[in-house]
Order: C-alpha cells, then sequence, then structure tokens
C-alpha cells in the first residue's frame, strides 16, 4: 500500500477539481450550500476558491469555512507526515474481504497510535488490485472541539486514471450549539493538468 501510493503521488503533481458542499441542520431547520474550486499542487499543497454560497450564513461560518481552514492546517508538511494512513501512524488489523463498488477490497480497522483531531478511528477499505483506499469510515480519534459530542463519517474515493481521489464525504456530528448536522461534499470536474506528471 505504502509503496504503490508513493509511486502515485510521484506521478501526480497538480490538479484542480470542484466541490459541492450541502449541510442540513435539524435543530434550526436550516440548510446552506457552497462551490468550492480546489486546486492540489505536489507534496499536499492545497488552495480553495469559494465560488457560491447560500443558506445560513451562521452555519457557513462555523462549519464550511472551518472545514476549509482545517484542511489546509492537515495539509501542512509536518501534520500530514504524522497523520498519513500508513503502519507509522497507525495499528491495522485484517477483518476480511469485501467488495466496495464492485471491486475486491481487503478490509482493515485501522488505530492511530497517536491521538489528534485529523487522525481517524474506523476502517478502510483497500483495494486488492492497486492497494488504493477506497473508502474510509469512522470518526476522529480526537474530539475536535469540546462543544462537539459525536462526528461519524464515510469517505470514498474513486479510480481516475491511474490515480484514487476523493468522490464524496457524507459525515454526522451532534454538537451541544447546533445539534444534529449532516454534511454532504460531492467532488467532481477533475482536471489533471497535462505534462505535470
Amino acid at each position: 500500500m505504502v509503496e504503490m501510493d508513493r509511486a502515485r503521488t510521484a506521478q501526480l503533481a497538480d490538479y484542480t477539481s470542484l466541490r459541492r458542499y450541502h449541510l442540513e441542520n435539524k435543530r434550526f431547520q436550516k440548510t446552506a450550500d457552497m462551490t468550492v474550486k480546489a486546486r492540489y499542487r505536489r507534496p499536499g499543497r492545497k488552495e480553495f476558491a469559494v465560488l457560491s454560497e447560500s443558506g445560513s450564513g451562521v452555519i457557513r461560518e462555523r462549519v464550511f469555512h472551518r472545514m476549509l481552514d482545517a484542511e489546509l492546517e492537515a495539509g501542512s508538511e509536518p501534520m500530514r507526515r504524522v497523520t498519513q494512513v500508513t503502519p507509522d501512524n497507525y495499528d491495522f488489523r485484517f477483518t476480511g474481504v469485501d467488495s466496495d463498488r464492485d471491486r475486491r477490497a481487503y478490509v482493515f480497522e485501522i488505530s492511530p497510535k497517536v491521538r489528534n483531531k485529523f487522525m481517524v478511528q474506523g476502517r478502510i477499505w483497500l483495494d486488492a488490485e492497486d492497494f488504493a483506499i477506497t473508502r474510509i469510515e469512522g470518526r476522529p480519534a480526537k474530539n475536535p472541539s469540546v462543544w462537539v459530542r459525536s462526528t461519524t463519517f464515510v469517505h470514498t474515493y474513486e479510480k481516475r486514471g491511474p490515480f484514487w481521489l476523493a468522490a464524496s464525504n457524507a459525515s454526522q456530528s451532534e454538537s451541544l450549539f447546533l445539534g444534529h448536522t449532516s454534511v454532504v461534499i460531492r467532488y467532481m470536474d477533475y482536471q489533471i493538468n497535462p505534462g505535470e506528471h
């Protein structure tokens, strides 16, 4: 897994994509939407440009914008090195073979060796052919805020050419301030820049 990921990362120099965020909050009967253009540049730098926003301004600020800030923080070189899903950072326990969107996959429970808000406690699906992570289900290993009671998520990846890139992220959280909130992110319109890999 580590060797294959290292080889793919060496080839993937630069891409852009669109993201659509949708939030629903039951306590306040509010929704919010945001469209973002994202750019990735090796070795892990990301840039975001918000193209449109609608719905509750307070919720957008407290949820969407904080998510973007956290992703930038997680992508910094020192943080990325200690949070990648590798044997250096996680303990793995094989639980069986499964199918993920019609592809054979190995399933592992993962547990972080050091807990922080960017680490995951949960399960991964590892593609049996490409040895790439295709799905992650779990929760943050450390609660990101005293105001958040619990958060669970399902993150999926899709194969685009030789690369496995984010496809969707669906999360559910309970917080003292907002109550139950669901957020769905769709990733689309990838443009892998020619001549860069």
